[in-house]
């Protein structure tokens, strides 16, 4: 028995899973995100240990024999956020999240103090990383910089707190800026930039490794066996990866959580950062993968699903839904960038609209466009990536927004690639957690990291990609010229 915990920024999912890959149960508590400026973004990290508290509290209600026989448990979580400790660990402020966009000035900074970043991180400075957070923190709140004695990502806090040990693994720690992704360590000349050292930094291990052991006094309030393994575990899409046994070159997954991603497994690290793409350590040895990433997709659908006045995101798809092919090439043009955006434009001041309405328009038209926009967006990343060997031609759906038959259709014509949505895989990021706590007890990697079965299929029409492609063309152009 394996437990996988996912930390997200709307949710903590806990998931426990057999040996025999059964998902006996799940569990998850709600999160919030404060904006108290804009441009900011922040979780409280008590908000995740209660929340914590409560998947645990719920599977010892509802599953205490198979606690009882926990093997391991496995971490997921967002990645990016800067949670800064004092002194026996007091956490200083809340964290700053992997959406916050405040340190764009601080990147530029570091893009000019350390030229060579991109050739040790394989990454541009970007605002939702974590580097750039801490030279905010040092320029504009330099008494909570001054107490602060460690960082730690928001997951490595949950571990903190279920092992008292620091730790961190290579695909989360990759998404710091501090680490030399080829080498797989800590980089003293990007950790001295932000006016730090390795003592601020958790020990690495990789995500398949046992990291630490669950303090004696949870294992006894939550029914654990004593000493349980907690492995090394891994960023979101990492972890997502593994957990829709996506582990070997050239495969890959596109997300639709609140951000986009397209990932895409490798045996090297290939950066690409002249175009935003993200090149991190994957979560198992001697592996790295590529990803781009937009800052707004199933949220830019709850945005507008909010707006429009319909009660949810499915609600917004089914308007969609209803105009036929005709109609939704004249639909508006949405820019999804409500957020700014990652890749390709590495623009945290990039906004989002609807450009080209007119008076015909309906509900239904503007709801099209935010689905049809999402998926330019992601179109956008899926083109900064590299040809793979064997070319990429299928990709895995993951996240929340796979469940909408009609907009998995769409994104299939739109990247002219077939799509496949697999058992389970909105559990990808805890799934993947669980996993990595299977394989840090020695399960071989064939066994564990299987590829759930596929429930369904969307293979791209191609005269429908044909026809989206001058509305791709215009959308790559509005970009330029409200930019």
């Amino acid at each position: 028995m394996f437990l996988g915990l996912d930390l997200g920024t709307s949710e903590l999912k806990a998931l426990l899973l057999t040996d025999q890959h059964q998902v006996i149960a799940t569990a998850r508590a709600p999160l919030t995100v404060q904006r108290p400026q804009a441009l900011w973004s922040e979780q409280s990290p008590d908000a995740w240990w209660g929340a914590l508290v409560s998947v645990m509290n719920q599977l010892q209600r509802d599953q205490a024999q198979a606690l009882a026989k926990l093997q391991g448990i496995g971490l997921s979580g967002q990645m990016h956020g800067a949670t800064l400790l004092g002194a026996n660990n007091q956490v200083l402020r809340p964290a700053i999240l992997w959406n916050d966009g405040r340190s764009g000035a601080q990147c530029e900074q570091l893009m000019r103090e350390v030229p060579e970043l991109p050739t040790i991180t394989g990454n541009l400075a970007m605002p939702g990383f974590t580097a750039p957070k801490l030279l905010w923190v040092r320029e504009h709140e330099p008494e909570i910089f001054a107490k602060t004695q460690r960082v730690l990502l928001p997951k490595d806090w949950l571990r903190l707190m279920l092992t008292g040990e620091a730790v961190s693994d290579m695909s989360d720690a990759a998404g710091t800026l501090w680490l030399d992704v080829a080498k797989r360590a800590w980089s003293d000349t990007l950790l001295a930039a932000t006016g730090l050292s390795r003592s601020h930094m958790p020990r690495l291990v990789e995500g398949s490794e046992v990291s630490a052991r669950v303090k004696s006094d949870l294992c006894t309030r939550w029914g654990l066996p004593r000493g349980v393994p907690v492995a090394g575990g891994a960023g979101d899409n990492a972890a997502s990866a593994v957990g829709m046994g996506l582990v070997r070159p050239g495969q890959g997954f596109v997300s639709l959580g609140t951000s986009g991603v397209v990932f895409v497994s490798s045996a090297a690290f290939e950066p690409n950062p002249e175009q935003a793409l993200h090149a991190f350590c994957h979560a198992l040895p001697g592996r790295w993968h590529q990803m781009s990433v937009m800052l707004s997709a199933a949220s830019a659908v709850t945005w507008a699903a909010k707006t429009l006045g319909l009660p949810n995101e499915p609600a917004l798809l089914a308007e969609a839904a209803q105009l036929n092919q005709p109609e939704q090439l004249a639909a508006p043009i949405f820019l999804p960038y409500l957020s700014g955006e990652r890749s390709p434009h590495n623009n945290p001041l990039a906004t989002g609209s609807w450009t080209g309405l007119r008076a015909q328009h309906t509900r239904a038209h503007l709801a099209y466009a935010v689905a049809e926009g999402v998926g330019f967006g992601l179109l956008d990343g899926l083109n900064t990536i590299p040809r793979t060997e064997p070319a990429l031609n299928t990709l895995s759906l993951v996240g929340g927004g796979s469940r909408s038959a009609w907009w998995a259709q769409l994104l299939a014509d739109t990247f002219a690639l077939t799509l496949t949505a697999h058992q389970d895989s909105e559990s990808g990021g805890a799934m993947g957690a669980a996993r990595l706590a299977w394989l840090a007890t020695g399960a071989s990697q064939d066994s564990v990291c299987t590829t759930p079965p596929v429930v369904a299929t969307y293979a791209p029409d191609t005269e429908h990609h044909q026809a989206l492609m001058p509305r791709f063309e215009r959308f790559q152009a509005l970009y330029a010229a409200l930019s």
